[in-house]
């Protein structure tokens, strides 16, 4: 080969070399930070760090909580006055699940918008539907859906301490070393869980028969209704995405002064515009309707609060609505801890 060719060939072999290798580099300069996160990162599962728990719901976190005490960080996605029926995923909330140990969600159709991204979630990592656990036989039927269940188990407390049974049993999977604290906790917290229902039922009973009637923004106190002998009526059906029309409303003035009903209620969750215009129909019709309360329906109190867990949220609820409809219950509650905000 001719001597100017092979320093032709050369030179090209140069710049082959030189431009893979700068690829080469470029590639090593990607994968360097990558590689230093994933080195830094906490093994998944590994024992000694905090089980990573993301709940969708206030009522599931607070059992976590509960249950996990400072061996566990919860994650709630819909805080107070959220709406489980009608939220979607954020981006920010999608990040926190495909990070977490645990993703538990409720179930039944709750949250019907994330229902799908859930379901495939499953599929790459634990994701537990807490609520799906719980005996055919001892969920309502949903009257939208002839397939469905009503997704509003938390109002009955003997039903929700089986959902809290499926949150410990799902945590122990995650973490088997920590199973004999999850179960001491859990026996400690379900303990509370039924004084509560034995209060309820207690109270409960000093209500009148003839006033035995709950009225409420949508219907979401079946399970309460079932439990403790009350007529509960929904302006908007079980999920809050069906509307309620006009031939709904004036059914339901047509209710209220017809048998004199003199109390309803909103809810912390959804908005009280069909419940003022059902007062308004009855002050029309000559018969005066209060709003007796606010309860607590899909989303539990603020933050921080008493009536923020779980069994604050249902002594408020019940306090507020036996206090209301003639029966006798301490103004504080069960505990002498309700906020004066929430009387």
């Amino acid at each position: 080969m001719p001597a100017n060719e092979r320093a032709g060939w050369a030179r090209a072999g140069r710049v082959i070399l030189t431009g893979a290798a700068r690829r080469y580099l470029r590639r090593c300069a990607l994968a360097i930070p990558a590689l230093v996160v994933l080195l830094a990162a906490p093994l998944v599962g590994q024992a000694g760090e905090r089980l990573s728990i993301v709940a969708t719901t206030g009522m599931i976190a607070d059992a976590a909580r509960e249950i996990g005490g400072d061996s566990v960080e919860v994650e709630g996605l819909m805080g107070p006055g959220i709406d489980p029926h009608s939220y979607r995923q954020t981006r920010s909330d999608i990040v926190a699940m495909t990070r977490a140990d645990l993703v538990l969600w409720h179930g039944l159709y709750l949250e019907a918008q994330m229902e799908e991204f859930l379901q495939r979630l499953a599929k790459r990592q634990t994701v537990v539907a807490v609520a799906e656990q719980l005996p055919r036989e001892r969920l309502l039927g949903h009257e939208d859906y002839d397939d469905k269940r009503d997704p509003h188990v938390w109002m009955d407390p003997s039903l929700w301490a089986k959902v809290v049974v499926a949150i410990r049993d799902a945590m122990i999977e995650a973490r088997p070393d920590r199973e004999a604290m999850f179960r001491e906790r859990a026996d400690a917290y379900l303990e509370r869980i039924e004084r509560l229902g034995d209060w309820a039922a207690e109270v409960t009973s000093s209500v009148p028969d003839e006033a035995r009637v709950l009225l409420t923004a949508h219907d979401a106190f079946a399970y309460f209704g079932r439990a403790y002998g009350f007529e509960v009526i929904g302006i908007q059906g079980i999920s809050t995405e069906s509307e309620a029309g006009l031939r709904r409303i004036r059914d339901l003035v047509d209710l209220l002064v017809e048998r004199r009903i003199g109390a309803v209620f909103v809810e912390s969750s959804v908005s009280d515009r069909n419940i003022r215009a059902l007062v308004e129909g009855a002050e029309s019709r000559g018969h005066a309707v209060r709003i007796a309360g606010t309860l607590y329906s899909d989303a539990m109190g603020p933050a921080g609060t008493y009536e923020g867990t779980y069994i604050g949220m249902i002594d408020h609820n019940i306090t507020t609505i036996v206090r209301a409809l003639g029966g006798e219950a301490p103004a504080d509650g069960m505990q002498g801890r309700l906020a004066e905000a929430s009387r």
